[in-house]
């Protein structure tokens, strides 16, 4: 084994050098559009950074990943991580992400251009489905010492910054730097969900909110056999303490794809649809009424906010 014993002296100091260049480098930022491949995200030796106006974020986490040490065998947690990560990667590569990392128990999908946002929910929402029949099998295999697990999922969209960092001429150690709040807002988004629930920021939700098959069920009655017809109850309004107060609104969403309508509403999104005919004007209304007592609530903690901050010490 090689004995590693730098001169730390002289690597600090060229450490420092490193920094004072990259802080003085001219650095130029190209503007791309919805054409723009991963394959084209230039490396660390490069002074230009590319520029999307628009990417959508969904991040995944595994709830209580450190527990799933089951029966203290390596080789369990092994393939529960595999066939969970594997899972939500492949819902998200469905949906033709544009980008997918996985970091540990979760990861990330980016998604720009065309249909980025419907791309973006429907892969989401895949992932929501999943992890329920995910953790079905894993009840199925280690009953009472499964902790309870699952993924929770979520969703922010904002421009973006990329550009390989890491070793100088080694693009082997060298990977992508998504600079912006895309990624860093959606898994703030996921880690204040439970598992299998999918929380949304105000931007994305206002992409949806005249969309019937995304804000409203399908009807199909609920484990109890009880139907309210298509609702809007599905959904619920609230903050997420982890972003900034005037960026906070989120929607959280508990349900998953249904069994007998699911495959039908994806399509729809899919396909640019957004109107159903079972939604009556009635529940449109309510809907709308919803929306506003809600905006108006989010303009008054807005407000409260900036007193708060205004008079902070």
């Amino acid at each position: 084994m090689t004995t590693v014993n730098p001169d730390l002296e002289y690597l600090l100091s060229n450490i420092d050098d490193d920094v004072k260049w990259a802080l003085s480098a001219q650095i130029e930022v190209v503007e791309k559009d919805g054409n723009f491949t991963a394959d084209q995200i230039l490396s660390s030796s490069s002074n230009k950074w590319m520029k999307l106006p628009e990417v959508v974020a969904v991040a995944f986490d595994l709830v209580n990943s450190t527990k799933l040490g089951i029966r203290r065998h390596h080789t369990s947690s092994a393939r529960i991580y595999q066939a969970g990560v594997e899972g939500a990667v492949r819902s998200l590569n469905a949906y033709g992400a544009d980008f997918v990392d996985i970091q540990g128990d979760g990861g990330f999908g980016l998604f720009w251009g065309e249909m980025a946002y419907e791309r973006a929910f429907c892969a989401s929402l895949t992932i929501k489905t999943f992890s329920l029949k995910y953790v079905d099998r894993l009840k199925t295999k280690y009953g009472d010492k499964l902790p309870d697990t699952g993924f929770k999922v979520g969703i922010h969209a904002a421009p973006t910054l990329v550009k390989k960092i890491g070793t100088l001429r080694n693009t082997d150690e060298q990977e992508a730097v998504w600079a912006g709040k895309p990624v860093n807002y959606a898994f703030k988004c996921a880690q204040a969900a439970d598992a299998h629930v999918l929380v949304i920021t105000e931007q994305v939700w206002g992409k949806f909110k005249n969309n019937d098959f995304v804000v409203y069920s399908c009807g199909c009655p609920d484990e109890d056999g009880i139907s309210k017809g298509p609702t809007n109850e599905i959904w619920r309004e609230g903050t997420n303490p982890k972003l900034p107060d005037d960026e906070n609104a989120v929607h959280f969403v508990g349900s998953a794809w249904c069994v007998k309508h699911g495959a039908e509403f994806a399509h729809a999104i899919m396909e640019g649809e957004t109107k159903r005919d079972d939604i009556a004007e009635m529940a449109r209304e309510a809907a709308r009424e919803k929306r506003a007592a809600s905006l108006g609530l989010k303009q008054a903690r807005d407000r409260q906010a900036r007193r708060d901050r205004q008079y902070r010490i």
